[in-house]
């Protein structure tokens, strides 16, 4: 079997704000060019974990170590600059700005923040919005963009900071069944052709189950499963935690199989 290159170790983390526990000694590896579902109900600490990996929160136990470097507690525009970018759940464009202007903020403050000029920041994002087919729009004021092009812009915005770890906070929330297709295909487009490591938050579980290599699952702020998508759909703890109904996690199988895994 292939080695594979590990990209982000999460090492014992632990979160706290005040007396609550977000976070209790969380661990979990990344692999180079996989696509890790975050799963977990409402207050599970997937989030938190997002903020403590992008550096908005420095937790008071373990390390966030990003290709072999421990960034734990780094500031954010260190860690984008190293190769981390994350969308948001509530997606906030500058509404006056244009969609081109926006993903331009992309280049400006990613891993060439510190050498790139303002052309060679407008030529990565008419590529970057080229690739994800909101170059029509690119003139628009943002605010006049629909949900779902709100975020793909988010996505724009993420990709032209040319990161090698994405972070996606609910992209898929708010779209319709055709949308959530799309945006399924173009984060497979985003793995494949741009070799991009991702790990995503989502709620549209049969989505996350069919697109994930792995998946792990947060509950109460602690990891309660690691595994492929069909292992965790099967596991008797995630189905009594989380999922609830044990009809549920058959679905999910079922769609597995439908779908060639």
């Amino acid at each position: 079997m292939m080695e594979r290159n590990v990209i982000l170790s999460i090492e014992g983390v632990t979160k706290r704000f005040g007396g609550l526990v977000a976070l209790s000694d969380v661990s979990f590896q990344v692999y180079e060019g996989e696509i890790l579902g975050l799963i977990g109900p409402n207050g599970a600490g997937k989030t938190t974990l997002f903020n403590v990996i992008s550096g908005v929160y420095k937790p008071e136990e373990g390390r966030v170590v990003f290709k072999g470097q421990d960034i734990t507690g780094w500031k954010p525009h260190k860690v984008a600059r190293l190769g981390i970018a994350r969308t948001h759940q509530i997606v906030k464009p500058f509404g006056d700005l244009s969609v081109l202007e926006n993903t331009m903020v992309g280049a400006l403050f990613g891993k060439k923040a510190d050498t790139i000029t303002e052309e060679e920041a407008r030529k990565i994002a008419e590529d970057v919005l080229e690739f994800i087919g909101l170059s029509d729009k690119k003139d628009l004021p943002a605010r006049v963009l629909n949900v779902q092009e709100k975020k793909r812009l988010e996505l724009a915005r993420a990709l032209a900071s040319e990161p090698d770890l994405l972070l996606l906070d609910e992209v898929l929330a708010g779209l319709t069944p055709t949308e959530v297709e799309r945006m399924l295909s173009l984060l497979g487009k985003i793995r494949s052709e741009k070799g991009i490591t991702i790990i995503m938050i989502e709620h549209v579980m049969h989505a996350v189950m069919n697109i994930a290599d792995r998946i792990v699952v947060l509950h109460f702020g602690r990891k309660l499963a690691e595994g492929t998508p069909e292992e965790v759909a099967n596991n008797q703890e995630v189905i009594t935690a989380y999922l609830g109904d044990p009809t549920l996690a058959l679905r999910f199988v079922k769609r597995l199989k439908e779908k060639g895994g």
